[in-house]
């Protein structure tokens, strides 16, 4: 088995792709995740906003919760449509490319990818603050950690679905029922207190207020606690990935993602409210997550509660899976519609696009190691582009169904029409009240990001219309090409090139590059014995050889001047540059030598024209025996 088949996975033929379908079970774990992590951070961050009002600022978390909630049903209700009235897939870019046109879609498209690439790093984050929290001497590794899970993740969706979902399964189950346990008997308690529990362990004092209550306040805590919705479109931008019927399939794990969703959300905010339980500031000495407290509170630091810990922490990890899944579906949507690199839509040895698995490790890497790994310097970029997506897809969904006009078309219709205003007014919220705080950027990287989705698709347009053609085929020149092969000196791989040069062309120039290192004596004392009388008694051209001198000690210059110098002395011509190329057992032997056939090729390609042809001539190196003894003082060094 090789390092990538166990790192990997075998790869997986298109004949057993219904084999990694999914069903609830895992459709939960791979694509819930997302939205279910985002009880554990959601309420912290809506509570690190009142931290000026002190105890007072408890009052308000109820209410802004339930606001939160609301809203997060609108959205659950227009996915629920959106899934049966686009069982392909593709979520708000696909709803909103369809009904309100190519810009809207692709703004939507910036807005999710943007999203997904901050759940990556939001989630990852999350995580390894909660566990920090209950093992405060971490805390110096948070970034360590971060890029760790980060790593993991990437190669468990490198390996599949299949294996994802399963990978997933136990802590995302193991998540719902520890804090599902804790929100049920911080209720049984607060009933059994008359509404005044008494924490098993001791919580931190609330601070002193610094800051009197005001609007503006409440918005960015509601801002801050939206986060909560984020992952809720991931389903119906997934739709493809179930197995039949997918319809019903798709709507029933959305529905028991936002059922438990709205459930958890809801008695957090209402145990904070009676036990008395506020934020503590992020990356300080005594920080502790909301959730900790919250659990110590309702069931004291015992074994139940590092039980607690340990789910919160690998869920919150675990979260950016549903980016993983769907972030690359999303690249494969607009590779497929020519505003990404085509590689994109390619599908890898595990059935997954694997261009877009990479691409995101990357990009949430890089936000993790600029952001230090903590939440809190995350949270203001993040929400804007669910929002915006959510926004456009139900803005989308109303036209769909003033165009349609089916059975129940107007009920649903003001449905989505009510969700498109609150989640519009929503993101209007987020955006101005996160403004200086960092949501800037992310205002800023949508337009980006549709520039550079409409630059890549007139790139295609251009390139499309260069190539095009309906004319039949010419017949070739009569004139035969000019070879010119670079030879550095006489042996096997030149050897084996030149043979071939020769069966192309009357015409071969054998270039030799004389620098400073080049000892070219050899070859010209030998050339007329080994090539010029060899070719002439098997009847063919002799080659000509060509010493060109760098004072600079450069090859590749001198080398692709003489190639264009031929260019232009022979117009009516093709020029063939016959590159020997050495070809080693293993990759890791390349490293031992210099590449310069690579480095050429390249060059060529850029600096030629459409009549530089370029051909590579393979010598491959036979493995050494076992049996060969290593070289002793005395042995001949490389040549």
């Amino acid at each position: 088995m090789s390092v990538l088949d166990w790192l990997l996975g075998r790869p997986l033929s298109v004949y057993e792709q219904e084999g990694e379908r999914i069903g609830p079970w895992a459709g939960v774990p791979i694509l819930g995740l997302d939205a279910l992590s985002s009880a554990a951070y959601g309420p912290e961050a809506a509570l690190t906003l009142l931290l000026p009002l002190g105890a007072l600022g408890l009052r308000y978390v109820a209410p802004i919760t339930a606001i939160i909630i609301v809203v997060l049903l609108l959205v659950f209700l227009s996915y629920r449509q959106t899934i049966a009235a686009y069982p392909n897939g593709g979520g708000s870019y696909t709803v909103a490319k369809e009904n309100l046109g190519q810009l809207a879609g692709l703004l939507a498209g910036a807005a999710l990818a943007i999203d997904y690439v901050l759940n990556v790093a939001v989630g990852i984050s999350s995580g390894v603050g909660a566990l920090v929290s209950a093992l405060p001497g971490l805390l110096p590794h948070t970034l360590l950690l971060c890029l760790a899970i980060l790593a993991f993740l990437t190669v468990m969706n490198l390996r599949g679905l299949s294996e994802a979902g399963a990978a997933f399964a136990i802590p995302t189950y193991a998540f719902l029922g520890s804090l599902g346990t804790v929100v049920v008997v911080g209720l049984v308690k607060t009933l059994l207190g008359r509404g005044h529990p008494l924490p098993v362990a001791a919580l931190p004092p609330l601070p002193s207020p610094v800051e009197a209550v005001s609007a503006w306040l409440l918005l960015k805590a509601f801002a801050s606690g939206c986060t909560a919705m984020t992952g809720v479109e991931a389903v119906s931008n997934a739709v493809p990935i179930f197995r039949e019927p997918r319809i019903p399939l798709a709507r029933r794990t959305l529905t028991v993602i936002i059922l438990a969703l709205a459930a958890l959300l809801g008695g957090i905010a209402f145990l904070c409210h009676v036990y008395g339980v506020g934020a503590t500031v992020a990356g300080e000495p005594g920080y502790q997550s909301v959730l900790s407290l919250v659990t110590a509170a309702a069931i004291g630091r015992g074994a139940f509660y590092h039980f607690t810990m340990l789910s919160v922490v690998s869920v919150l990890a675990l979260s950016a899976n549903t980016s993983f899944a769907d972030f690359p579906r999303l690249c494969h949507m607009l590779a497929h519609d020519g505003f990404l690199p085509d590689s994109f839509a390619v599908r890898g040895r595990r059935l997954v696009y694997t261009g877009g698995i990479v691409v995101l490790a990357a990009l949430s890497a890089g936000l993790l190691i600029l952001f230090d790994g903590l939440t809190d310097r995350l949270i203001p970029l993040f929400a804007i582009g669910a929002f915006l997506a959510f926004t456009l897809s139900q803005a989308g969904m109303v036209q769909h169904w003033r165009r349609t006009r089916g059975p129940g078309a107007r009920k649903s219709l003001w449905i989505n029409a009510v969700g498109a205003g609150a989640t519009g007014l929503t993101l209007v919220v987020i955006a101005v009240s996160k403004f200086a705080e960092g949501a800037w950027i992310t205002l800023f990287c949508v337009p980006a990001l549709v520039y550079l989705f409409l630059r890549v698709k007139r790139h295609y347009r251009r390139i499309a219309r260069e190539i095009a053609t309906v004319e039949p085929l010419e017949p070739p020149e009569a004139q035969p090409p000019v070879v010119v092969m670079p030879v550095a000196a006489w042996n096997r791989v030149s050897q084996h090139g030149l043979s071939f040069a020769l069966r192309l062309s009357s015409d071969v120039h054998v270039v030799q590059v004389r620098t400073e290192t080049d000892d070219t004596a050899e070859l010209e004392g030998t050339w007329d014995l080994l090539i010029k009388s060899r070719a002439r008694a098997c009847g063919l051209a002799e080659p000509k050889l060509v010493i060109l001198t760098s004072d600079f000690r450069q090859f590749f210059r001198p080398f692709i001047d003489y190639v264009l110098e031929l260019e232009g002395k022979h117009p009516d011509r093709d020029v063939v540059v016959v590159i020997p190329d050495l070809v080693l057992p293993h990759w890791y032997e390349s490293l031992l030598h210099n590449n310069r056939g690579t480095f050429l090729r390249t060059l060529l390609r850029l600096r030629g024209s459409s009549r530089t042809v370029i051909v590579n001539t393979p010598y491959h190196v036979q493995p050494p025996p076992e049996t060969e003894p290593l070289p002793l003082q005395g042995d001949p060094g490389p040549s």
